[in-house]
């Protein structure tokens, strides 16, 4: 649940499940292009970030901290060339460069996970209320109007309108993660996907998935009543609220709610079947763009001599750019079906949402729908086929973002490298 933070369950798979760990992607064999001798003149091993899934393609690469394998016998080659005039002055550019290279691969993940689930909230948030908003008249496909009605917000509510929730999201993160090993450690059921899978292993990693999502679903919708209640009757809720309100949701105490209100029962269909939607379409994307910038960066390397600053580079951005692809695709291919999933966790909590239209004033929830079908042909009826895509000029602002945030991290990373080779 997608939600980097969840966006569309996206904090149930993290995209940034992608945003996942190897999982489903593994179930395409990797292809090598040639042998292990021949892309070793070309491809330097980045270090992981501790913490994160394994970014390279088909290989395990040794845990942070762990010492680097022992190099063949023979004459020792300068990391650069120009690397330093002698052996000692050699070996100091090397372990300069290897620690440079450490440094800014750690800045690079820690900027890319920044700015999907920190930096990109408030989108996220307008996102939420305008998918749950049925009475609105203006649907914010743009990024022009999403801006403008921030705008508003942020006057009128100050910047607590459009941070909140926040916490939520990486709680409903953890509480997926920490459920997901749990399942696979008391269950056969498979974290990863290896080279060699068949369609059993498939399918019970999907259903370790599904199981994932079905234990994180109060949660998520806790964590969803928090990012699109209103701060004008919000009440200072503390950090763990999200837990709190997620357990009186399973057991039905505690948390007011009308007759209106779907059992989970209900939910737990529409709740899966995005998750895993979303995380198929993800990891196969991925790895599909994945695949096509290796074999260019490969194919360019063959051609012509590349700098060693080039080869750092593609030895930790293709991964970044696939994640962000995948995370992009999925998100808005899924859209529709998460306006839907929204709108039926948040029935029948008694939230109070911001009016959209307006910038200020507050709006009840008082939908009636009896399940997803009957949601997706109310919403076709009253709103249009448009509005299933309520909201969605904040999801072209947040991967605008994103991917600006990218290029500059790439410009800083580039810099650094040139000055210290």
């Amino acid at each position: 649940m997608h939600p980097r933070r969840p966006e569309g369950f996206d904090g149930l798979g993290y995209r940034g499940g992608a945003r996942d760990e190897q999982g489903f992607g593994g179930a395409f064999p990797a292809r090598s292009f040639s042998s292990a001798s021949d892309l070793g003149h070309w491809v330097t091993t980045p270090p992981d970030i501790p913490g994160s899934r394994n970014l390279h393609w088909g290989e395990k690469s040794p845990p942070y901290g762990a010492p680097a394998p022992s190099t063949p016998e023979g004459p020792v080659e300068e990391p650069f060339p120009g690397g330093g005039g002698g052996g000692g002055s050699g070996s100091v550019s090397g372990q300069s460069s290897e620690q440079l290279s450490r440094f800014a691969g750690f800045g690079i993940g820690l900027a890319s996970l920044f700015t999907e689930n920190v930096l990109a909230h408030p989108c996220i948030v307008l996102r939420r209320q305008c998918q749950v908003n049925y009475h609105a008249r203006h649907y914010h496909l743009t990024p022009f109007t999403v801006i403008n009605i921030m705008y508003s917000f942020n006057k009128t509510q100050g910047p607590r309108a459009l941070w909140k929730g926040m916490g939520s999201t990486f709680i409903v993160q953890g509480v997926t993660l920490g459920a997901e090993g749990l399942i696979s450690e008391f269950t056969p059921l498979p974290r990863e996907v290896s080279h060699k899978w068949n369609p059993k292993q498939i399918g019970e990693h999907l259903l370790l998935k599904s199981l994932t999502y079905m234990v994180a679903m109060p949660f998520y919708s806790a964590s969803l009543i928090e990012t699109v209640q209103s701060e004008i009757i919000r009440d200072n809720t503390g950090i763990l609220e999200c837990i709190k309100e997620g357990i009186g949701r399973v057991i039905g105490m505690g948390v007011p709610h009308s007759k209106r209100l779907l059992p989970l029962f209900s939910l737990i269909f529409p709740t899966v079947l995005h998750g895993v939607l979303h995380y198929i379409i993800s990891s196969i994307i991925q790895k599909f763009i994945l695949l096509i910038l290796k074999r260019k960066t490969y194919n360019s390397h063959v051609a012509e001599s590349t700098s060693p600053v080039q080869s750092m580079l593609d030895a930790y951005f293709p991964e970044l750019i696939a994640n962000f692809a995948a995370s992009l695709c999925s998100d808005v291919i899924l859209y529709p079906l998460e306006t839907v999933l929204h709108r039926l966790h948040i029935q029948g909590t008694r939230t109070i949402i911001d009016n959209t239209d307006l910038g200020y004033e507050v709006l009840p929830i008082n939908t009636q729908y009896e399940g997803m079908r009957d949601c997706i042909n109310t919403i076709k009826q009253e709103e249009g086929m448009l509005g299933f895509y309520k909201g969605f000029g904040a999801v072209i602002i947040q991967y605008t973002l994103h991917a600006a945030v990218l290029q500059i991290t790439k410009i800083i990373y580039s810099t650094l490298l040139q000055n210290s080779v």
